[in-house]
């Protein structure tokens, strides 16, 4: 009996999050408005993570980026620290993909980490971004991509602030700031 009042209480408490998950995101426009500044409420700036895929080809993306954005961006490239014009920038806003738009960083989460890169304690959201094993340089690190378009963004460590203890480290290239109203 007390099984089955565990398992109907997980299944309860599951049932309830994804309701709240649902009724959240189900008011939520898929973009910010025209002006490309997004207002202080997360509901009415559209601030949303897309799910929508984008694959495009090598030749694609050389035409849609600059050439330090596809170095960077699509073969993984790494910008030198301190030369970024985010590392220091401290403005109210939201982090899109430089490549695809995929929101990814909030600058409520943004920290000054010392490294001379961008940092953040955590993503917009999970769905944000997708995390990989880079072995390159002979050691293991976790590197961060964009959900949406599988684009290198930097890489993630576990000597970040609290609450998570992270410090998402990414190139200034792979991000576009939207300031809010």
């Amino acid at each position: 009996m007390k099984s089955l009042m565990r398992r109907t209480c997980c299944f309860a408490t599951a049932a309830g999050a994804l309701a709240v998950l649902i009724v959240f995101a189900a008011g939520r426009p898929a973009l910010g408005g025209p002006e490309n500044k997004v207002s202080a409420s997360p509901a009415a700036a559209g601030l949303v993570v897309l799910t929508d895929k984008v694959v495009k080809s090598d030749d694609e993306w050389r035409k849609t980026l600059t050439p330090e954005e596809y170095r960077i961006l699509r073969q993984k490239g790494t910008e030198i620290a301190f030369t970024g014009k985010y590392d220091h920038f401290y403005e109210k806003g939201v982090y899109r993909c430089a490549a695809c738009g995929q929101l990814l960083f909030g600058s409520d989460k943004k920290f000054n980490s010392g490294t001379g890169w961008p940092s953040f304690w955590a993503p917009f959201a999970p769905q944000s971004v997708a995390t990989h094993t880079d072995r390159t340089f002979g050691m293991a690190r976790i590197e961060v991509l964009c959900s949406r378009c599988g684009s290198h963004l930097g890489h993630v460590f576990d000597d970040g602030p609290p609450p998570t203890h992270l410090r998402y480290c990414m190139n200034s290239v792979a991000l576009k700031f939207v300031p809010t109203k």
